[in-house]
């Protein structure tokens, strides 16, 4: 899943489609519609004629929903209990889990980069 924490730079979008946001977090659109309409946490603007736009919090949100589903096997009713009742927990430990992924990420890269000078 790739990093979807709000950058610094200028040219940061403030909003994102429906597509952009399912190629951002690696997820196939119908499978974000359906998230949408069962966790009451993800709720992105639309616009005058219909069209989603997803925040960084919004893409922060699922991809706390995400974590739980995909990375720890939960239901979806067991996920909703958990946003509900621990929000704060399943923040930090979803950023953590990113962050890790990241690391380790790169980590792999450069063993890769060493592999090949060998």
């Amino acid at each position: 899943m790739a990093d979807i924490r709000p950058k610094t730079d200028a040219t940061e979008k403030k909003y994102y489609t429906i597509r952009e946001a399912a190629e951002l977090l690696g997820l196939p659109l119908p499978t974000l519609r359906y998230w949408e309409s069962r966790f009451t946490i993800i709720k992105p603007r639309r616009t005058s004629t219909g069209r989603r736009i997803y925040t960084a919090s919004d893409l922060e949100k699922i991809r706390m929903v995400y974590y739980l589903v995909r990375d720890k096997g939960l239901h979806l009713d067991a996920a909703q209990e958990q946003l509900r009742h621990n929000h704060t927990g399943v923040s930090r430990r979803s950023a953590a889990v990113a962050r890790l992924k990241e690391i380790r990420s790169e980590l792999q890269s450069m063993l890769d980069a060493l592999n090949r000078l060998r």
